[in-house]
């Protein structure tokens, strides 16, 4: 099995916490629950044969008085940039926060992920926001936490991705299991 360390990362209040809920637990709360510092989950999937075991860092949001630490990415084989689709400064943010990591951290594998998409309606973000972003070549989709649509396939990618990039972190010893 393949260890991969994944960051999920963004502005406050997104819903990163709730993505990792329904990723590893399949359960959605509507209470707000903020993270203080990380918060590290573990889910060992199969992506096209190959096992995977994910130790998933859920960082606190970034806002205007606290940035995102960085250094919480060492290590890190790819990350999950989330936006909520109801509130365009999340996008703002996570296009900069995406400029601060790539600066840092070079070309680390990574999907943003729009979350909220069962209140489309609702949403700030517009989809010429989002075409514009795949003409740069951005990777993304649109979940939801709360009905756990698209969830498990944004995580799907993003491991496709870093199995592509061939960053492995290091082999599972059969003793570690």
């Amino acid at each position: 099995m393949i260890r991969k360390k994944v960051c999920i990362v963004g502005f406050y209040g997104v819903g990163k916490t709730s993505l990792v809920r329904r990723y590893v637990d399949s359960i959605f709360d509507e209470r707000y629950h903020t993270t203080i510092g990380v918060k590290i989950d573990k889910k060992d999937v199969t992506v096209d044969g190959t096992g995977v075991s994910l130790a998933i860092w859920d960082m606190a949001g970034e806002d205007e008085i606290a940035q995102v630490k960085l250094s919480h990415l060492r290590g890190a084989s790819g990350y999950l940039l989330v936006a909520d689709g109801c509130r365009r400064i999340s996008l703002d943010k996570a296009r900069e926060l995406r400029a601060r990591i790539e600066e840092q951290f070079s070309s680390l594998p990574f999907v943003l992920v729009v979350n909220k998409a069962d209140v489309k309606v609702q949403w700030e973000i517009r989809e010429a926001d989002l075409d514009q972003l795949r003409d740069e070549g951005w990777t993304l989709t649109e979940a939801s936490a709360k009905t756990g649509s698209a969830v498990d396939g944004a995580f799907q990618i993003l491991t496709k991705r870093m199995l592509a990039a061939g960053a492995v972190q290091r082999p599972a010893d059969d003793d570690d299991e």
